[in-house]
């Protein structure tokens, strides 16, 4: 099993993507099954841990162009069951301050960038795995070139004929679009941009191919698969998603529990349990001399999320009404600079009410995910999301939109409280139900209780994988 990924915990990453990886990764190893990850060497990682070459350099063609890369790996010790994590080294490529971009925005040249991990990848395998593992599982725009040269180029190699390509799609809203000169430069045959399969719009897009030339696409939950089959949810690829048929599956993600658990937390102020919330109400107090609020019988709504439009930032901001009622906030994440700087002057006008911190850590997300009473998710779509699953060990209520991921992992009334429209009115009606029911003491411990007790775990999604994996496997290959 070999996994190509654009970022990976704890090496590198910027959202949920990195940290669903190295769980899956994590778990697959634990089941005795052989993994690899590849990533790209960001600078990031050469200045946080010491790497240690494997081999020898090796040139790499893209398109017109001759690269060389290296393949490194951490110096400590693989342990038994666990994944072997390989690093992809070009300089120019990838040692740079941001993974995708920097302040200006997205690099210019990161399709062939990406272009260039991927083949390296494909040209390292033989040299490192003598046995060509079963499947090449790639994720998101950016490693979906691999599935593309592998299905084109590399499968006339009898090394790779047998292998078996899967896109994991975490993030259909980002689909890697660049001009149709991009293909000389990424070494794509023209014959290849049309509109069956890389040409979009009159671009080339990297999502669609990958899709196009993989033997399987997996998204990160059951109700988000149906949704990219239609053109509301489909982020114009729904045509794609629906001519794939069963080759499509939704398996929602995990979370680390031994991480994420109240009961062992050594971040938390007061660890906790479902059978013992004292901890809780002690986290509750530890937010609040953290964050400056002092409504202490108020209930606390907690956002930990990127400041941008689709996690709902403008059914927060688009009444004013929500902020009237007796209640206390805190935003945690950075994002959009127009979110930012609304949210600092809400913080600004009502400190005692409304806390903003735009530098994220873990240790705060921790402190307010134990110490809030209620996580907000009114995203206008969510693949699957993370959060949602944290909060609920930890006992904070999610209010949350009943798209994708949220509506396969909340059950409405009884672990948290989803609404439909996307409107400011429908999102306020579900806020004023679990702030109803928060006044009603003996009910909401009840339901912190429920939502504690939920298994969000990567055992049951692990395994899920495995089926598909096994199924894949059988059937014809994409050619």
């Amino acid at each position: 099993m070999v996994h190509l990924a654009p970022e990976l915990s704890p090496f590198a990453r910027t959202g949920g993507l990195g940290e669903a990886v190295a769980s899956l990764a994590k778990y697959q190893a634990a089941s005795g099954i052989p993994v690899t990850v590849f990533m790209p060497l960001y600078q990031a990682v050469r200045q946080r841990h010491e790497l240690r070459p494997v081999g020898a350099p090796f040139t790499v063609t893209v398109g017109p162009r001759t690269e060389t890369a290296r393949i490194l790996e951490p110096v400590t010790p693989l342990l038994p069951g666990t994944p072997r994590v390989l690093f992809v080294e070009n300089e120019e490529y990838f040692d740079r301050p941001g993974l995708y971009g920097d302040a200006v925005g997205d690099y210019p040249d990161n399709a062939q960038r990406y272009a260039l991990f991927a083949r390296a990848v494909l040209v390292a395998l033989p040299r490192l795995l003598p046995q060509p593992p079963s499947i090449v599982h790639a994720h998101d725009w950016q490693t979906a070139l691999a599935s593309i040269y592998l299905k084109t180029e590399f499968i006339a190699h009898p090394y790779y004929e047998g292998i078996r390509a899967v896109l994991s799609v975490h993030n259909a809203g980002y689909q890697g679009h660049f001009p149709e000169s991009a293909m000389t430069e990424l070494g794509l045959p023209p014959a290849l941009y049309n509109h069956r399969q890389l040409e979009w719009h009159g671009r080339l897009n990297l999502l669609k191919g990958g899709l196009v030339f993989s033997d399987l696409a997996i998204t990160v939950s059951p109700t988000h698969a149906h949704e990219l089959r239609t053109e509301k949810g489909g982020f114009g690829l729904d045509g794609v998603f629906v001519a794939m048929r069963d080759r499509l599956v939704g398996i929602v993600n995990g979370i680390d529990q031994d991480v994420w658990d109240p009961a062992t937390d050594p971040i938390i102020p007061r660890r906790f349990t479902a059978d013992n919330l004292t901890g809780k109400k002690r986290c509750r107090i530890a937010l609040q001399r953290a964050t400056g609020l002092s409504r202490w019988q108020a209930p606390i709504f907690a956002l930990t999320a990127r400041l941008v439009s689709q996690k709902g930032l403008d059914l927060i901001l688009g009444d004013p009404g929500y902020f009237a009622f007796d209640a206390q906030y805190v935003f945690l994440g950075h994002g959009d600079e127009h979110y930012e700087a609304m949210l600092t002057e809400l913080a600004e006008r009502a400190p005692s009410r409304i806390a903003v911190k735009l530098d994220f850590t873990d240790e705060f997300e921790h402190l307010l995910l134990s110490g809030a009473d209620m996580c907000l998710m009114p995203s206008q779509y969510e693949p699957c999301g993370l959060t949602q699953m944290r909060a609920q060990r930890y006992g904070t209520i999610p209010v949350a939109r009943r798209t994708g991921g949220l509506a396969d992992t909340i059950e409405d009334g009884v672990t948290g409280f989803l609404f439909d429209d996307y409107t400011p009115a429908d999102f306020m009606r579900a806020a004023m139900r679990a702030v109803d029911q928060f006044r009603d003491g003996d009910g909401w411990e009840a339901m912190m209780r429920e939502a504690m007790g939920r298994d969000f775990g990567w055992d049951k999604s692990a395994a899920r994988y495995l089926t598909v994996y096994r199924r894949v496997l059988g059937l014809p290959a994409v050619r």
